[in-house]
């Protein structure tokens, strides 16, 4: 017998599918602005990656493994805007204290992200599987 989780089909609607397409151009932008010093194309595909991957998360919020993902990836892009803002702005280099720069505050949300990953990797997706395999007895 196949195991839940094998049973489980996870589908897209097309216009999801169309909208993470779209996520991914304006995150593709959003770097090469960061990476060409085009601070103008960098800090304008801020708001629309960011507005997209929020969107997402909340429209996949039902499925643990989805939202615990998609979290990661907004607290990235958080983490990944932030830093492209304070180097182009210039407060990346500021010392903060305790040989901290402005740009270690981007560990911030970089850590947060892999917080929730672990947390659903170490408690929930264990929870998950041990439910599943009770269900099928």
């Amino acid at each position: 017998m196949t195991p839940p989780s094998d049973r489980f089909v996870y589908t897209i609607p097309a216009s999801y599918r169309r909208m993470e397409n779209l996520h991914i151009l304006f995150w593709l932008l959003k770097d090469i602005g960061w990476c060409m010093i085009w601070k103008p194309l960098g800090i304008s595909m801020i708001l629309p990656t960011l507005s997209i991957a929020l969107l997402i998360t909340w429209r996949t919020r039902s499925i643990k493994a989805e939202l615990a993902h998609n979290l990661a990836i907004v607290f990235w892009i958080t983490a990944n805007s932030y830093w492209t803002i304070s180097e182009f702005v210039g407060f990346d280099t500021v010392q903060l204290g305790y040989g901290l720069t402005g740009k270690h505050l981007t560990l911030v949300p970089f850590l947060l992200g892999l917080g929730i990953l672990t947390y659903y990797y170490l408690i929930e997706k264990p929870r998950e599987t041990r439910l599943e395999q009770v269900a099928t007895l």
